[in-house]
């Protein structure tokens, strides 16, 4: 969380009450939870680093898929052993847990002092003394509606040089398979005029060297607005703001990925060429149970012009394995495009049916052993062609930002290339001298592993 952050003298300011947020799941959430700092620091709150050392703690929980959904009820529990034992005065939970679950969360878990969803969270602040003076709160919009903007100051829990800018809120592509429209509500799209403020601010205050722009359809931007232009245009405005910087788009959908997106990130140097384009699947008859709204031929097309566009473009994705149906020759089919397409990256889910959905009411969900075992032949295939990937890197110089210290060793460091986003991705683990967290650097590439790189920094002498 960093350091304690005190602000003393503000209206309504609580000197000696200290909060502490868990923040859960993606990086929209860690938004909302920066979000929710900046509000709690403007009443006059503590930013505490810990639960053992605050008055209230807040969990901004996850309810995307069982064990996001299982990590959250697990933090959720602990802190409320924290709070049985005197240490912890009031328990908070908000996010997409608490917006699906209310009821049950108010129910099940007795020390739970105040449940807010994931369009409710930013009155927290406002009603702690309420809830400090023991009431019990329960806000939930059925249908929720916030989105932020450039005027809300967020207390920042990533490090200085990288930052998320979240551009939108809500999806209204009604996958069958996913839950979030009705945890999030329909795609709500901030101005690229409010874009644009926060970027400027966030480049003044915290000098970051790599935006990350974020959103459930970051391709969807500026469609839920008549007249109002989308991605292509948003890009074209931000990246002279951010001139030798990094920005980083996540995440992309294939059936909205157009020819001017592809056109503009090609021409323009800070725009990573780092692509993720989760597919879900191959398969036609697949993808249209899903409703991705999205061909074979389409999503193959595609990847044909991003890489014919962009010799150096770095392609990652994601499937679902095992969805109601789902064949083994169709399967298969899905393995064979993967070993085809040669994702540098990919991320693999086995799929849980989750109540609500479309999904979850199909016939042929798959027994747990099957969905497993082809999860594993997917994470089998991808090990390996990870390797060679990375083996294309041996001799090469990268550019890469320094994260950090590799700790108790001198002169190391771990970073990393365009190639790879913060948390989800390969490191390079770099030795050289003179350099700081938040370094561009030049690293020499003379050694790779499965997923992550090593090099020198180029003026490092023998």
């Amino acid at each position: 969380m960093g350091k304690e952050d005190r602000v003393r003298g503000l209206p309504g300011a609580h000197p000696a009450k200290k909060v502490y947020i868990l923040s859960l799941g993606c990086s929209r959430n860690l938004v909302d939870s920066e979000v929710l700092q900046g509000l709690f620091r403007k009443k006059g709150f503590v930013i505490s680093e810990s639960p053992d050392t605050a008055d209230m703690a807040v969990v901004n929980t996850c309810g995307f898929i069982e064990e996001a959904k299982q990590e959250s009820i697990n933090m959720i529990l602990r802190l409320a052993e924290l709070k049985k034992s005197g240490k912890l005065k009031r328990l908070i939970v908000s996010g997409c847990l608490s917006q699906r679950y209310p009821s049950e969360l108010e129910k099940e878990i007795k020390e739970i002092d105040g449940i807010f969803g994931t369009s409710d969270f930013t009155r927290i602040p406002d009603m702690a003394e309420a809830l400090f003076c023991g009431e019990k709160i329960k806000e939930v919009s059925a249908v929720p509606s916030f989105l932020y903007d450039h005027s809300d100051e967020r207390v920042f829990i990533t490090p200085r040089h990288y930052a998320y800018l979240k551009i939108q809120e809500g999806c209204s592509n009604r996958c069958s398979y996913c839950i979030i429209p009705d945890l999030r509500g329909p795609l709500r799209s901030r101005s690229i005029d409010s874009v644009l403020e926060e970027a400027k601010k966030i480049r003044r205050k915290r000098n970051i060297k790599e935006l990350i722009l974020v959103a459930q359809d970051i391709t969807a931007f500026g469609s839920d607005k008549k007249g109002s232009a989308g991605l292509p245009e948003l890009l074209k405005k931000l990246s002279p703001l951010l001139s030798g910087r990094w920005i980083r788009l996540l995440y992309t959908h294939p059936a909205r990925f157009s020819g001017d997106l592809i056109n503009v990130i090609a021409d323009s140097p800070n725009i990573c060429r780092y692509i993720d384009l989760p597919v879900q699947h191959i398969n036609d008859e697949i993808l249209d149970k899903m409703e991705r709204h999205v061909s074979s031929g389409e999503i193959r097309d595609l990847i044909g012009r991003l890489r014919d566009k962009m010799k150096d473009v770095v392609l990652r994705t994601s499937v679902i394995v095992g969805f109601p149906g789902e064949t083994d020759r169709q399967f298969e089919e899905l393995l064979d495009f993967l070993k085809r397409t040669r994702f540098e990256r990919l991320g693999a889910f086995v799929y849980s049916p989750e109540e609500g959905t479309k999904a979850a009411g199909f016939k042929g969900h798959l027994p747990d052993e099957v969905k497993q075992e082809r999860f594993d032949r997917v994470m089998r295939l991808q090990m390996d062609i990870s390797s060679e990937n990375n083996l294309k890197c041996l001799g090469r110089t990268l550019r890469v930002l320094i994260d950090e210290n590799v700790p108790g060793e001198k002169d190391s460091y771990i970073g990393r290339s365009y190639m790879d986003a913060p948390e989800v991705d390969g490191n390079v683990f770099v030795k050289g001298k003179n350099m700081k967290i938040g370094d561009f650097v030049d690293v020499n590439i003379t050694g790779t592993m499965e997923y992550d790189l090593t090099g020198n920094k180029c003026d490092l002498k023998d």
